[in-house]
């Protein structure tokens, strides 16, 4: 390697690119300026006024708004004659400046009267992380920020503690540091609608044991008290009530306990082949319509009878037995129903009350996965790759 007996050291500045306003700015722009290429203060008071809404705007307002952009961008090094005026440039940094242009009015002046699925919410994810997803600790304080930002929806995702006794939040199977599902909670209770009343989805991404569950059910009910909204029935909810209604409460989704979902398998399945031997019986009385409707039973009992004669046993006794040991089965098959409907009713009880919002794989593909299913409120989660491919292939299932 050979050595060096000078060394220049230079600096390189590089040219700040921003984006190119987007058509709708451009034409904004071109209307206000009345096709010129800066736009004064009264044209840029008209904008305020007549597109922003601003009735209390002045032309002193404007200019004063034309001299601090001037300020905040050039640092005056502009010519006398342009200070006066803003260029396309100029007008789309103001528009998308949160300092010059924030939000018009706190009050919202849409309709809020529609079932909640009818909006788009704002969304949190891994909403406890203060860093990364790998390393970083787990803490209520991103909540407590995302919340007073106006989030509406907080992901909580809860596993067991090392000693399978209590609960925590954490990034499951990497290095983040847990935070106790407790102190989450209350502080959601706390800062929820600090920033709106509007209600707040807390999702549960629910790694626990039945026991567990029941707990957090109790954590729960106990921390949000008469802010928790839960359903009347354990059954899912057939259509969702609206922002207006739901104002100040706090809306549980997850996955329902594997319990329930078994026990209502099993339920229908039980259903559907109930409902194929019935069609089954039905399409066989169709056939031979001159038969009556119990012949089966009818030369069953008969048959008995005709046995019980021959060796001399008394054939009414012989029917009562036939009819007794049928309608005992028929006993059994109630009580196991029963218990399915014991279980439909949640295993534990406790969770499956406070959960309103049903989440869960459905069943198909992408477009079967997006079709609104009557009378049924459930919660479709999809990764980046996924909304993206839905809204290129199927952009009117996903806004309607």
């Amino acid at each position: 390697m050979g050595s060096y007996r000078m060394c220049v050291c230079f600096t390189r500045k590089y040219r700040i690119t921003e984006a190119e306003p987007p058509s709708d700015v451009k034409d904004a722009f071109k209307k206000f300026s009345e096709g010129g290429n800066h736009m004064n203060a009264d044209q840029l008071r008209q904008f305020l006024v007549e597109f922003q809404g601003d009735d209390a705007t002045t032309v002193q307002d404007a200019q004063q708004i034309i001299e601090q952009i001037h300020h905040r961008r050039h640092h005056h090094h502009i010519p006398k004659f342009r200070r006066h005026s803003l260029t396309l440039d100029d007008f789309h940094h103001y528009l998308f400046s949160v300092d010059f242009n924030p939000p018009i009015m706190d009050k919202v002046h849409h309709d809020m009267t529609s079932p909640l699925s009818h909006y788009f919410i704002y969304t949190g994810h891994n909403s406890y992380l203060t860093g990364n997803q790998i390393s970083s600790d787990c803490s209520d304080v991103p909540i407590i920020k995302a919340l007073h930002k106006g989030v509406r929806v907080v992901e909580l995702d809860i596993w067991p503690n090392s000693t399978k006794d209590d609960v925590h939040v954490l990034h499951g199977r990497t290095l983040t540091t847990p935070v106790e599902l407790i102190k989450c909670l209350k502080s959601i209770k706390e800062h929820a609608f600090v920033a709106s009343p509007y209600p707040v989805i807390l999702t549960l991404e629910d790694h626990l044991t039945p026991d567990l569950q029941a707990k957090v059910a109790q954590m729960v009910t106990e921390t949000f008290e008469e802010m928790l909204f839960c359903p009347e029935s354990s059954e899912k909810l057939e259509e969702f009530p609206s922002p207006e209604e739901m104002k100040y409460k706090i809306i549980i989704s997850t996955k329902p306990p594997k319990e329930y979902l078994q026990a209502k398998s099993n339920k229908e399945n039980e259903d559907s082949s109930s409902f194929k031997r019935r069609d089954s019986n039905e399409d066989s009385r169709k056939t031979d319509t001159t038969e009556p409707a119990n012949r089966e039973y009818e030369e069953e009992y008969t048959s008995d009878s005709d046995a019980s004669d021959s060796s001399g046993n008394n054939s009414k006794s012989s029917k009562n037995d036939r009819r007794r040991e049928f309608n005992g089965d028929s006993d059994e098959n109630n009580k196991s129903s029963s218990k399915i409907d014991r279980s439909l009713s949640g295993e534990p009880p406790e969770y499956l009350s406070i959960i309103a919002m049903h989440s869960g794989k459905p069943k198909g593909g992408l477009k079967e996965q997006l079709k609104v299913e009557v009378d049924k409120v459930t919660r479709l989660s999809l990764n980046e790759q996924k909304f993206e491919k839905a809204v290129t292939l199927h952009a009117s299932q996903v806004v309607r």
